[in-house]
């Protein structure tokens, strides 16, 4: 399915919405969204829609989108903060960081954007056969306090283990995704617990073995890998804008769900204008099989996710409030719009 064919699916829907909510509480013409998002494939949604400038038909001539691509969370919240993002594709511990750190303030999370997607990868000769192997090991993640270095930590955790700075007997290690991959290759680590498409290319690219599927520790195997976040300041003052792009955002997930193999073409290509380097086809099949693309936030996840922070000191001394993260408002919306079920 070319250009053309997606968009017209894609904007009959923002057509529709422009006409019942063009009563909005701010005027739309004349104003930049600022979107951020990483050039990976569990931000699809984002990836395919701004390379196929659907957002920017559906939001019309008279707004302006401007990307900004990032390659971690927490520089995403550093420019939410600024007011120099209005919209971004996140993952929930930086989300939850940039609500806690704003005391609710600064962001909501208006949609989900996909789910799994995470796995623990070992190295074949570094005898990793049981939970109880990781004693004396080096284990990575990509960055202290993010979402796949709290879930690292929350296994250990219920195994009965720890990491090296509390005491404990694994050296857990925060190492950017691209040194991952050459410590890996090097045998200085042992495994690593990492976000696709990196676990697939520790398997398919290092030789690495599949150790967990972070999905088996799931309840159905669902569990938030990336949300839509929208600042609360501009979600309060273009709420036809935001209405606009979820549908979009959400009309991306549905076609990305019934055209696979059309949708990895696309992402690909556009990973590699993004990023330099298209993803070996093997690499991206592997990956992709391991995610779900949904506009389901999985809010329960997110809740557990916030107190295996807390509970590793991430969150400060008191158990943050998060019932204000969520304002799925105008997702539902659009979903009763479109006859599917609403996010309860």
């Amino acid at each position: 399915m070319r250009k053309s064919t997606i968009n017209i699916l894609l904007i009959l829907g923002a057509l529709l919405s422009g006409l019942m909510i063009g009563c909005g509480r701010a005027d739309s013409n004349n104003v930049t969204v600022r979107i951020g998002y990483f050039p990976n494939i569990t931000h699809s949604q984002a990836v395919i829609g701004v390379a196929n400038d659907a957002f920017q038909e559906a939001l019309g001539p008279d707004v302006t989108v401007e990307v900004k691509v990032f390659n971690a969370g927490p520089s995403v919240i550093e420019a939410l903060f600024a007011g120099g993002i209005d919209l971004a594709y996140i993952g929930p511990n930086p989300a939850i960081n940039g609500y806690v750190r704003s005391q609710g303030k600064a962001l909501r999370i208006v949609a989900g954007a996909s789910s799994g997607g995470a796995v623990f990868v070992v190295r074949p000769d570094a005898n990793i056969n049981t939970v109880e192997d990781l004693n004396g090991k080096k284990i990575a993640s990509p960055q202290l306090g993010n979402t796949q270095d709290i879930a690292l930590r929350a296994f250990l955790k219920a195994a009965g283990l720890s990491p090296s700075e509390k005491g404990g007997t694994v050296q857990a290690l925060p190492v950017a995704n691209p040194d991952i991959l050459t410590l890996f290759l090097k045998g200085d680590i042992d495994g690593a617990w990492v976000p696709e498409p990196w676990g697939a290319r520790l398997i398919k690219e290092a030789g690495g073995k599949l150790f967990l599927d972070e999905r088996s520790i799931w309840p159905e195997g669902k569990f938030n890998t990336t949300n839509v976040i929208a600042r609360t300041e501009f979600l309060e003052e273009h709420p036809e804008l935001v209405k606009k792009w979820l549908e979009v955002h959400v009309d991306l997930t549905r076609w990305i769900n019934n055209h696979p193999e059309e949708a990895k073409k696309m992402l690909n290509a556009e990973i590699k204008r993004l990023a330099g380097k298209a993803l070996r086809e093997d690499v991206l099949d592997d990956a992709f099989s391991r995610i779900e693309v949904t506009y389901d936030p999985i809010k329960s996840s997110l809740f557990t996710s916030a107190l295996w922070a807390y509970e590793a000191g991430f969150l400060g001394k008191e158990k943050p409030d998060l019932s204000g993260i969520y304002d799925l408002s105008l997702l539902n919306q659009i979903l009763e719009e479109r006859n599917l079920e609403p996010i309860r």
